[in-house]
């Protein structure tokens, strides 16, 4: 699909039609359309001509990759411009079989909601979408799309109808978001952020805290932080900006437009923090193409089975292994089930690396991964565990990311269940049939490991030596017990 913006273009090609969105294909045209929209009523001329040239690549592109199907979707510089339908016009006539569709401002907010949820299926709170032309607000609550506006607050037309005048522009901004009056039930909840420029934001903060994961998508700010970060981006000069870590040459000038807006909108929901999304609009379009069965799986547990379906050996292990584990984690909840699963699903996804940078390659693979539905602390402890798996040493210099993004007790956790794993493929050679013949299990002070007598599984020294590793993790007692 084709995402035709106020100030970009943007082709992106997705594979398949899967729960979690996965981009072969991602190319951007940075045009501004939107410019001098305020002060013309009309598309910027000498973008026009170059967005048809850039329009027919992109279709030229789609059509040689497959794509089906290919979809345009303009918005409010192309809806609000007096030249819009003529634009539209002579793309039809240069390209008579794409489909091109202007959207309202309340169909593009409620496809970056449907994005949104696409990545945060609980979602509760207020999601903000801002591009060049206008700012989508939509109500989330547990999960659904509720009031929706379209306000003309898109950090270019902001910045022309200000004047350039960032005070002016904060004014403009607090009229203007005082007309969505239910704002203000967003007290306490989450302020989801979806557009380029508050993502561009997002990665400064990134750059500047030395976090270690460089991941926009669901990063998180308090609103202490989003605060002081768009106090800082709204105080600089353009020089200062260009210096700052991580700042993107090509949307240095809309930074303090999307930082007032930001803060615009912490004091208008009064939220209690900002929540990144890189789903959005797009994203939105490709959840209305898939199963809605498929929509509705959990995207953590997809994701996982995803990686396990590209990278793995035998799709019926996983099953087995969540269920030889569950007795090994005393009181636990149903989120920390269904993370545990998770990581069953993602244990083999290293079997066909290096044998000597196996761990390492993995960890990578699980903590990188495209899966939009998983948080940080997710990825994190996926990683971990999956790493440990493939007996990574503890202290191994390229776990530190992990180890800072979890506390103290989840970090204990993954490593049981790397251990448990890593005790688990010892026995059986990562097949169902062999670990049928296992059980383990906590009773009292002891570990015990079950095994029975004749299914090929024995207690040779290298299963001992894991089954003393996971008992000392949990600090118990190893004991392997022999049935007939």
């Amino acid at each position: 699909m084709v995402d035709l913006g106020s100030n970009s273009v943007r082709l992106v090609v997705f594979e398949g039609r899967g729960r979690n969105p996965v981009t072969i294909f991602n190319e951007k045209a940075v045009l501004g359309l939107g410019r001098g929209l305020v002060s013309t009523g009309k598309l910027n001329e000498e973008a026009v001509e170059q967005a048809v040239t850039v329009m027919v690549r992109y279709h030229t592109v789609a059509r040689a990759m497959g794509a089906d199907p290919v979809e345009v979707l303009a918005t409010a510089a192309v809806r609000d411009a007096a030249n819009g339908s003529a634009f539209v016009a002579a793309l039809r006539a240069r390209l008579p079989d794409l489909g091109i569709r202007v959207l309202t401002g309340q169909e593009e907010g409620l496809l970056s909601a449907d994005g949104v949820l696409l990545g945060f299926p609980g979602a509760d709170g207020v999601l903000g979408d801002i591009g060049g032309g206008s700012l989508e607000l939509v109500e989330l609550a547990q999960g659904r799309a509720g009031r929706a506006i379209s306000l003309p607050l898109g950090a270019i037309r902001l910045s022309e109808r200000s004047g350039g005048d960032i005070q002016r522009g904060r004014a403009l901004a607090t009229e203007e978001l005082g007309r969505a009056t239910w704002l203000d039930e967003g007290s306490g909840r989450d302020l989801y952020l979806v557009g380029g420029a508050w993502r561009a934001l997002a990665r400064m903060h990134i750059a500047q805290t030395a976090y270690p994961l460089s991941i926009v998508h669901h990063y998180v700010l308090s609103r202490e932080e989003a605060r002081d970060l768009s106090g800082v981006v709204m105080a600089a000069t353009r020089r200062t900006l260009e210096r700052m870590p991580g700042a993107p040459t090509k949307r240095l000038q809309d930074l303090p437009w999307a930082a007032m807006v930001m803060r615009r909108l912490l004091r208008a929901t009064g939220a209690r923090r900002v929540v990144f999304s890189a789903n959005g609009l797009r994203e939105g379009w490709y959840a209305r193409h898939i199963e809605a069965a498929e929509r509705r799986r959990d995207p953590l547990i997809a994701a996982a089975r995803d990686l396990a379906e590209r990278f793995g050996r035998d799709p019926r292990l996983p099953p087995a292994l969540a269920q030889w584990t569950a007795g090994l984690f005393e009181r636990e909840g149903v989120a920390e089930a269904s993370l545990r699963a998770a990581a069953c699903w993602v244990s083999d996804t290293g079997s066909h690396d290096h044998p000597d940078y196996r761990a390492e390659h993995a960890y990578f693979r699980v903590l990188r991964q495209a899966g939009a539905g998983l948080d940080h602390h997710e990825r994190a402890f996926l990683a971990l565990a999956v790493a440990l798996r493939y007996d990574a040493a503890p202290d191994a210099a390229f776990l530190q990311a992990a180890r800072v993004l979890l506390d103290v007790a989840v970090v204990r956790r993954a490593e049981t269940l790397g251990a448990a794993l890593r005790l688990a493929y010892t026995l059986s050679g990562g097949t169902p049939e062999l670990l049928a013949g296992t059980a383990l299990e906590r009773s009292g002070g002891r570990l015990v490991l079950r095994l029975v007598e004749g299914s090929g599984v024995f207690a040779g020294e290298s299963v001992m030596r894991r089954v003393e590793a996971l008992a000392a993790v949990l600090g118990l007692e190893a004991v392997v017990e022999v049935a007939g």
